[in-house]
């Protein structure tokens, strides 16, 4: 059950990205689950969720962390218990954790024309330079998505919102990498931006 990718954009942080062929009985097997994420995961009702939740746990594994060394505060956001910064996502096939000694957030989607549909909801300055009728429009879209879901998991504040706060400066696929800034309650900070494509998925993370 081999690792999809492995990437370390610096000395303080790596990526890990699963593609998850396993079935859940498979990603079962070997996990072993604090209670209450055992509780969790029985829960779900989506088969697809459940193995989402699971290869999180794998992924886990392969960084020499297990379930217990993983809590959430009350933001849900995600925390080690040795003091690092981990953010976690996952998307139908593919899950990513980043862990860093920086604060950083991840996302990744799958690349789908519906996005065009809720762009307005969580764009607004990049529209600038989006042009809907270019080819690379929908992956455009969604680099900035996960760029904003990165932001907003990395600042986890409540309030903060993708289109008002959240901006990301111009650039293109082949770049796979960006600036973005958050400019709420008159504090301005920029953040690095890291994208790549795969299989018809997009990751983004973000690094302080």
């Amino acid at each position: 059950m081999p690792l999809y990718k492995t990437i370390t954009p610096n000395s303080q942080t790596t990526v890990k990205i699963w593609k998850i062929t396993e079935s859940y009985e498979q990603l079962m097997e070997i996990v072993d689950l604090k209670p209450n994420s055992l509780e969790r995961v029985l829960g779900m009702k989506s088969e697809l969720h459940q193995r989402g939740f699971l290869s999180v746990r794998w992924l886990l594994r392969a960084f020499g962390y297990t379930d217990q060394d993983l809590f959430y505060d009350e933001f849900g956001k995600p925390h080690l218990k040795d003091g690092r910064h981990i953010s976690i996502s996952h998307s139908f096939n593919f899950s990513a954790v980043i862990i860093s000694d920086l604060i950083i957030g991840i996302d990744v989607e799958k690349q789908r024309d519906k996005i065009s549909i809720i762009a307005h909801k969580f764009v607004d300055y990049e529209f600038d330079y989006l042009d809907e009728t270019v080819e690379d429009y929908i992956k455009k879209l969604t680099v900035i998505w996960c760029a904003k879901e990165s932001l907003y998991k990395l600042y986890c504040t409540p309030g903060l919102s993708f289109k008002a706060h959240c901006l990301v400066i111009p650039f293109t696929i082949e770049d796979e990498n960006t600036v973005a800034w958050i400019d709420y309650n008159d504090v301005k900070s920029k953040y690095t931006i890291e994208f790549l494509e795969f299989e018809g998925f997009t990751c983004a993370y973000a690094i302080a």
